[in-house]
């Protein structure tokens, strides 16, 4: 399933009862109609950014549920997509706190191989279902993912944007990590602390303290 460093890792969860249990359950749902991301998307994230490379996680809720949208990154969209309202609101505070222009699409491939991991807590849906696939099992599975990160031999940086990212806080435990919270960059809520929250220059900050280096934040480039 993962031919890096994540396969070795997620060897055993792939083998537990549950975890074959989700297969199953998603693999029935694909059968009877459109889900998202393409089957052989849902793991995108993790072969895009191994996990030796991990610098920021990025922490989603479930993928685009619109056709076209969902590639297996939260937030992104495949080039030629229109950028969803969430995603130009991230853009618009990467523009305010790096100065780094607006993209024209959507595309955020480049952010993962640069070692930003681009994880949804649940990695499948139904077409226009948002939360269709919530309580399948994803939530164990990345929850474990979550624990492995926690225990990253390198300090790595989180952002949890929104409710059900920030849930996640109590699994990160070891204090060389940083952990930054914010509401969720929806056009709901972006304005109430996501707006002026300046993300990007606090992550590279810290990663360059810790002398990781910082990240190109720019999608475009």
């Amino acid at each position: 399933m993962l031919d890096n460093d994540w396969g070795r890792l997620l060897e055993a969860e792939f083998a537990k009862p549950y975890f074959r249990e989700l297969t199953e359950r998603v693999k029935e749902e694909y059968r009877n109609g459109p889900c998202y991301p393409p089957i052989d998307r849902v793991f995108q994230a993790f072969r895009l950014t191994p996990y030796a490379t991990v610098k920021c996680v990025i922490l989603g809720q479930d993928p685009y549920h619109n056709p076209g949208e969902a590639m297996g990154l939260c937030f992104s969209v495949p080039a030629g997509i229109p950028v969803p309202p969430s995603l130009q609101n991230v853009f618009k505070e990467l523009r305010d706190d790096l100065g780094v222009a607006i993209p024209a699409a959507g595309d955020l491939t480049r952010w993962a191989e640069r070692g930003v991991l681009l994880l949804n807590t649940v990695m499948t849906v139904a077409k226009n279902r948002p939360l269709s696939h919530k309580g399948f099992g994803w939530e164990t599975f990345t929850d474990r993912v979550i624990a492995l990160l926690n225990s990253h031999p390198e300090p790595l940086a989180f952002l949890l944007w929104g409710a059900n990212a920030r849930s996640k806080k109590s699994l990160i435990t070891d204090p060389r990590h940083l952990v930054l919270e914010s509401p969720h960059p929806s056009p709901l809520s972006a304005n109430y602390g996501f707006f002026g929250s300046r993300p990007f220059s606090k992550v590279n900050r810290f990663l360059e303290s810790t002398g990781r280096g910082p990240v190109d934040f720019d999608p475009g480039r």
